[in-house]
């Protein structure tokens, strides 16, 4: 590798280096300690300053030294890990360089010639060099260190390293931790004691952050059920959230299959860097936190100071910018933050004064480089709307305003004809009254909607929220509850006319506070749509939900299935969800979402959620907060293994333990919390509470997101502290916790009765206080609103590996169990040995890529058993390590038969299943037929000659559907088939102490077969009635195939050819065919055939060995993964 010129003196490295070459202006050294000799104490010494010391002089064992013959200075200018590398560089000298210095008059012009040649032969490495880090030099030294070390295959991405120490038992060994795309790495070398560990991420249970007596702040990691310690790092933060964001990235391709389609710098597993994982990750927290879209990425971030109106001061914060959006938040994050769509700005000056729709301006003050800033923000206003929204805004102004001044016209006009002068104040009243719609509908074009309506989408989609239809507010009731909603309204019209309404609102500490009071009837759905960030959603899309809807219409798919089977349990009790407007508007809302998002299609939960959506928001608002709870703030929830609501419970958990001790050292164990909270999680507490209180949970849920769940879910805890403790079993836990929520109530519901949810526990009330649901949420925000956001990240996190890991455990063991029921001839501990190689291979198959076609073809929807699944590549390694035939000389052709055999679909990929039938079929007939099969297609296809494929495959068809396979279903064996299928039994005896014997044995199989076949036609021939003459001689094909297939070692090979000989003469053109019975038959009759395949074969040892292969070979560097 060339390094950048450096200068060193050469007077106190006579003891750590060796000359290797010189000539007059190069030197190539080798260092002490390696190579030949191994350099006794002195390379010893050596050996251990290379791995503590961070410099590559002292690490890479060669490197070439420039000098001039008049100086004592010397340059180092290139260095190798090999002898091999190290003299392509001195061979590329020789050629290139050292003819040319002969030119040059003076030493310093051969020094400024040769430094200038090396720093053009990096800066060209560098133009495809994919490493983009702070210090190139130092990252292509460790990039060095970490090949030569690990010797992992080159495809693998450094992304950055650190010192630390690492502590094996109880003794810190100090050295440096790498970490890469796939692992986490780690070496030292201390007075001749190597320490080489390799950890592959997807293999991690734990990652956290630790602190103990001896060790004041460490990383810990378990793995393989041990536990590893990181300590000593300079910057132990800035490690951990590294390890962090490539722990989640592993498990996101690896386990989730998520391609990282929309994040260019995390699609290319070789491409990852320490920069792009950073980005991503900030990107990720201001998405979340701004409740943005996915596409959304953060670009730039400024300090600013904003002046808030309703405070009457400057408050400091953070502008954030993206693509389409212009965010503020301030110092401490809950004092106020806004989001301004770019699409609402309507100028921004040089001052950085933004003026948003609606006759509002945001004034920032303080700022770096505003002038750039307000560029900025003008070029993001001009482009953020596509020309076809700009088109579709000004068709909708144009419709706003031909309706309303064709009203005006036609009013003048009805004015003029009636000849009334009266009428004409009320023309002028008319046309400014007018006029004022106008400007107001050019500043609101989302209003326009309101004017001209939707495209069809009336016909189609339901207009209005459920709760409006079939409970429409009477104005003129006058009871304390509608008086008391009355009150509500008013208060947050209050608070809008101060912080602004719509998207452009300030969220502040009093927007919580009014949150937690309860959000009135009719401002429900709209603050759900803001809070959630669904609004913005809606307004980028628009006639998008109607376009699936009419796309979807008519499908039927699994998802929609199910969906039908749960429409009618969907709030059941509610006259809504009684009539077919409701029932028709779910079913709409759950299958566009199943088909714009098929990964997650359906899930049980979906169904009651969009229920009370429907409620309070328009089908279409429904829809995108269900795409906002679904895809953004519940990632994860709605899947086969509802992963997202596993690890909030793991969550729950740890907080339990946090702020109910008391009840932890009542129930040291605490999954029956998560068995019994898993219905909260799932469904916001909809399932638990009556749907008037429930509400107010969800108004909570879409504004803090799920730190209110958790809170609740703290705060029932709590008030049941007692109960809780002096229960004996869980069922008598169940049942406290099911009356509490029974008795849960919302005494500001204006609902009546008809609507309202009737409780479960309705006998057993009187045992138990009401609990208003305001109080409840009250109280849980008072008693642990402390929990902040970030923490709750963070433990998502540092569950979720876990989590998944005890699923995959998981599901390995119900592979297993499956896999025993159906005699699989293997036991649990093989099958369980076995499934951890299989999914290992399946790992490599896409560690390095995103187009393998385990990914590429992965389908979430099949069973644990299918999930995963090995190409041919990765099929024929296994293979090669298990199949029973040790000495088989044509394993990668019987492999590849084999694998065309089991893969039925024919898609290129196998599953566990089908590959535990393929190794050590049983009895010596289940052997044999399987070989057979082999040989007949999809296994074995003819390079030359027609093949009726598709007969085969009904056949094979036909075959599977039986509930019983028979030897009289095999097709039969053709002659090419059969001869190939000889040869097969030749090679595996290949190498077996009995070959000779049976190779005879197999000669007179063959022979014996032939005679058979001949007298068989010849007694058909005698019944039929007499034909013309017909050649007796076979063909040239056939003589050349019956010798073929009797070739055998010099010994049998007379007696196999006389009597393929004798059998000749006599056979007709007509190819001749066997069925397997025959062939059964005939190698039946052989003792040494049927002793060579009943022969016991040691499986555990076959596994063992393939473990420590595959363990061996981490670096994978004897597989062609390509």
């Amino acid at each position: 590798m060339w390094l950048k010129p450096e200068e060193i003196l050469l007077k106190n490295a006579f003891k750590l280096w060796v000359t290797e070459k010189d000539n007059e202006y190069f030197v190539l050294q080798r260092r002490r300690g390696y190579g030949e000799g191994g350099g006794g104490l002195t390379g010893l010494l050596v050996g251990t300053l290379d791995t503590v010391l961070d410099s590559t002089s002292k690490v890479a064992p060669y490197r070439i030294l420039h000098h001039t013959p008049d100086s004592q200075v010397y340059w180092s200018i290139a260095c190798g890990v090999t002898k091999e590398e190290i003299f392509q560089h001195w061979d590329w000298l020789q050629q290139n360089i050292m003819r040319t210095l002969s030119v040059f008059d003076s030493s310093e012009d051969i020094t400024s010639f040769v430094q200038g040649k090396i720093r053009g032969l990096i800066a060209e490495e560098g133009k495809t060099s994919l490493v983009l880090e702070d210090d190139p030099e130092k990252f292509r030294e460790a990039l060095l260190r970490f090949e030569k070390w690990f010797e992992l295959p080159p495809e693998e991405k450094l992304v950055t390293y650190y010192s630390c120490s690492y502590w094996k038992g109880k003794v810190p060994c100090q050295g440096w931790l790498y970490l890469s795309t796939n692992f986490l790495c780690f070496y030292s070398y201390l007075l001749g004691a190597e320490v080489k560990l390799v950890i592959s991420w997807d293999e991690m249970w734990r990652l956290e952050k630790t602190s103990n007596v001896i060790l004041t702040e460490s990383i810990h990691v378990l793995a393989h059920g041990e536990d590893h310690y990181f300590s000593m790092l300079l910057h132990l933060n800035e490690t951990f959230v590294i390890m962090e964001q490539l722990a989640d990235y592993s498990i996101k391709r690896l386990f989730d299959k998520e391609a990282f389609q929309r994040v260019p710098a995390l699609s290319d597993p070789l491409q990852i860097t320490k920069r792009g994982l950073e980005a991503h990750a900030k990107s990720e927290q201001f998405r979340t936190f701004f409740r943005l879209p996915k596409e959304e990425n953060l670009l730039e971030v400024h300090e600013s100071f904003l002046w808030v109106p309703f405070s009457h001061f400057n408050t400091l914060g953070k502008i954030c910018l993206s693509e389409n959006y212009l965010c503020f938040a301030s110092q401490d994050g809950s004092q106020c933050h806004i989001i301004i769509p770019m699409r609402e700005v309507k100028s921004v000056n040089n001052a950085l004064t933004v003026c948003v729709r609606g006759k509002r301006a945001l004034r920032f003050s303080e700022v770096r480089d505003y002038q750039r800033l307000a560029n900025t923000i003008r070029s993001r206003c001009g482009i953020s709307a596509s020309p076809q929204h700009s088109a579709s805004s000004e068709v909708s102004r144009s419709k706003c305003r031909f309706t309303l001044y064709s009203s005006l016209l036609f009013s003048l006009w009805f004015t003029v004809v009636s000849g009334n002068e009266n009428d004409i104040c009320v023309c002028q009243a008319i046309r400014g009254e007018c006029q004022s719609l106008i400007n107001h509908f050019e500043d609101n074009p989302e209003d326009v909607t309101l004017m001209v309506g939707q495209k069809d989408s009336s016909k189609a989609v339901s207009t209005e929220a459920l709760m409006t239809v079939f409970h429409p507010q009477d104005v003129e009731n006058l009871d304390p509850k509608m008086l008391k909603e009355k009150m509500k309204e008013q208060s947050w019209n209050i608070h809008f006319s101060e912080y602004g309404r719509g998207t452009s609102m300030f969220f502040t500490r009093k927007t919580r506070d009014l949150i937690v009071r309860g959000v009135p009837e009719a401002l429900r759905g709209e603050l759900w749509m803001l809070f959630s960030g669904a609004v913005n959603d809606m307004a980028t899309h628009p006639g998008y939900y109607t376009e699936l809807v009419e796309q979807s219409l008519g499908t039927s798919t699994l998802a929609t299935d199910e969906i039908e089977r749960d429409l009618h349990r969907s709030l059941p009790e509610h006259p809504a969800f009684q009539s077919d407007t409701g029932i028709s508007a779910l079913r709409r809302v759950l299958t566009a979402y199943a088909y714009r998002n098929p990964k997650i299609g359906y899930c049980q939960a979906m169904n009651i959620l969009t229920s009370v959506l429907l409620l309070y928001a328009k089908e279409e608002e429904a829809f995108w907060l269900l795409v906002a709870v679904c895809e953004r703030m519940l990632p994860d929830y709605f899947n086969r293994r509802i992963i997202g609501a596993l690890v909030d419970q793991a969550v729950f958990e740890d907080l339990i333990r946090e702020n109910l001790p008391q009840l932890v050292e009542h129930m040291t164990d605490l999954s029956f919390f998560s068995s019994v909270s898993l219905s909260w999680f799932l469904t916001l507490f909809i399932s638990v509470l009556p749907i008037e209180s429930a509400v107010n949970v969800v108004d909570c849920f879409f504004y803090d997101g799920i730190k209110a769940i958790l809170q609740l879910g703290l705060a029932v805890l709590d008030y049941n502290m007692d109960a809780l403790i002096s229960c004996h079993d869980d069922a008598e836990a169940v049942t406290i916790l099911n009356k509490f929520f029974d008795s849960v109530t919302n005494k500001d519901s204006p609902l009546p009765p008809t609507v309202q949810q009737a409780s479960v526990g309705n006998n057993d009330k009187a045992s138990h206080i009401n609990v208003d649901i305001s109080e409840l949420i009250r109280e849980a925000y008072e008693k642990y609103g402390n929990i902040r956001s970030e923490e709750v990240g963070s433990s998502r996190k540092r569950n979720k590996l876990y989590v998944i890991q005890t699923l995959e455990d998981t599901t390995k063991q119900n592979v297993v169990s499956e896999l025993i029921v159906i005699n699989v001839r293997f036991n649990a501990s093989q099958l369980d040995e076995l499934y951890n190689l299989f999914k290992r291979q399946h790992f490599l198959s896409c560690y390095w890529t995103m187009k393998s076609p385990a990914l590429l073809h992965h389908d979430p929807s099949l069973a644990y058993l299918e999930q995963y699944q090995l190409g041919f590549q990765q099929f024929s390694v296994l293979f090669s390590l298990l199949e029973p035939w040790a000495f088989c000389t044509t394993k990668s052709t019987l492999s590849l038969w084999v694998f065309r055999l089991i893969d039925e679909n024919q898609d290129g990929l196998v599953n566990f299943k089908e590959f535990c039938y393929t190794l050590y079929s049983g009895s010596f007939t289940n052997k044999l037929k399987f070989l057979f099969k082999l040989h007949l297609p999809p296994g074995y296809f003819l390079t030359v000659g027609k093949v009726d494929l598709q007969a085969y495959l009904k056949q094979w068809q036909n075959e599977i559907l039986k509930k019983e396979e028979t030897i009289k279903d095999l097709p039969r064996i053709n002659q090419t088939q059969f001869i190939q299928f000889s040869k097969t039994l030749y090679n595996i005896f290949h190498g077996d102490p009995e070959e000779e014997l049976l190779y005879r044995a197999v000669a007179h199989v063959t022979s014996l077969l032939l005679r058979m076949e001949e007298v068989g036609r010849r007694l058909q021939e005698a019944s039929s009635p007499p034909e013309s003459a017909k050649p007796a001689s076979t063909t040239a094909a056939e003589e050349s195939s019956t010798e073929e297939a009797s070739t055998t070692p010099e010994s049998s090979d007379t007696s196999s050819s006389h009597n393929s000989q004798d059998a000749g003469p006599d056979l007709s053109e007509t190819e001749w065919s066997f069925s397997f019975e025959q062939v059964l038959a005939s190698l039946l009759n052989e003792p040494a055939i049927v002793s060579f395949f009943e022969r016991p074969v040691d499986i555990q040892a076959k596994v063992g060995q393939a473990r420590v292969l595959c363990r061996l070979t981490t670096g994978f560097s004897d597989f062609n993964l390509n």
